[in-house]
C-alpha cells in the first residue's frame, strides 16, 4: 500500500467522522455542536484536496471517498438537526421528516457537481458545505437573539427553511466561487467584500454572523449576475 497515496483519502475519512459525532451529538440533545462539527469537516474537506494536489496523488477513488464523507457532513447531519429541531417543536408526525429533503438533494447536488464541467470558476447552485453551515448555525443565531425564535423555531419555518435551500443547492444559479485568478481588486470584488464581511460578521456575534454571511454570498451573487448580463 502506498501510504502517501493514502493520506489524503484518511483526511477525508475524518471529514466523514466529523459529519458521524456531530449526528450523535445533535441527537444527543446538543444542537448547538453540529456547527461545530461542520466546520471541522470543512476543514478536513479543504485539506484532504489540498494535500492531494500537494503530492500529486489525486485519484478517482479519492474524488468519490470525498463525496460519499460529504453526503453525511454536509447533508445528513444538517438534515438530522432540522429533524430534531422540528421534531421538538410539534406534535406533528408528518413536519419533522420534510426537513429530511436536505439530505436527499444535498446527495443530488453532489453527484451533479462530479459531473458538471460549468462549475470550474464558478458554482451552479449554493454548494452543500455552504448549505450546511447555513442551517447548523440558526440555533446560534437564536440563541444570540432570542427575539428570532418566533421567526425561525416554529416547525412551519425549519421545513420551509429546509426546502428553499435544498431547491437552492439543485437551482441553475451561478454563485460567486472564492478562486482567485489574480490578487486584483477590481477583478475580485465581489469575492473580497463577501470575505470583509464574513471577517466582520465573524468578529461581531462568532457563529451567529454565519447566516448573514451566507445571505450576503446570495444576495451578492445575484447582483454580479445582474450586472453580468447588462
Amino acid at each position: 500500500m502506498n501510504l502517501k497515496a493514502q493520506l489524503p483519502n484518511f483526511i477525508t475519512l475524518l471529514n466523514l467522522l466529523s459529519g458521524v459525532l456531530g449526528i450523535i451529538w445533535v441527537l444527543d440533545g446538543q444542537p448547538l455542536y453540529g456547527a461545530y462539527f461542520v466546520i471541522l469537516a470543512a476543514t478536513f474537506d479543504f485539506f484532504d484536496g489540498f494535500v492531494a494536489r500537494l503530492l500529486k496523488v489525486q485519484s478517482d477513488m479519492g474524488k468519490e471517498l470525498d463525496s460519499l464523507a460529504d453526503v453525511v457532513s454536509f447533508g445528513v447531519l444538517p438534515g438530522i438537526l432540522l429533524y430534531s429541531l422540528t421534531k421538538t417543536q410539534t406534535d406533528s408526525q408528518i413536519l419533522p421528516y420534510l426537513t429530511l429533503i436536505v439530505p436527499l438533494l444535498s446527495a443530488y447536488r453532489l453527484a451533479k457537481f462530479n459531473l458538471d464541467t460549468r462549475q470550474s470558476d464558478r458554482f451552479i447552485g449554493l454548494p452543500t458545505p455552504a448549505n450546511a453551515l447555513l442551517l447548523t448555525t440558526i440555533p446560534h443565531l437564536v440563541a444570540h437573539w432570542p427575539e428570532l425564535i418566533p421567526l425561525l423555531s416554529s416547525p412551519i419555518a425549519l421545513v420551509l427553511l429546509s426546502w428553499i435551500t435544498s431547491l437552492l443547492l439543485v437551482a441553475e444559479l451561478p454563485l460567486i466561487a472564492l478562486k482567485f485568478k489574480n490578487s486584483s481588486f477590481a477583478d475580485n470584488a465581489y469575492r473580497y467584500t463577501l470575505l470583509f464581511f464574513g471577517a466582520f460578521c465573524f468578529a461581531w456575534i462568532q457563529l451567529a454572523g454565519i447566516p448573514l454571511v451566507i445571505l450576503a454570498y446570495l444576495l451578492l451573487s445575484g447582483v454580479e449576475n445582474l450586472l453580468h448580463k447588462k
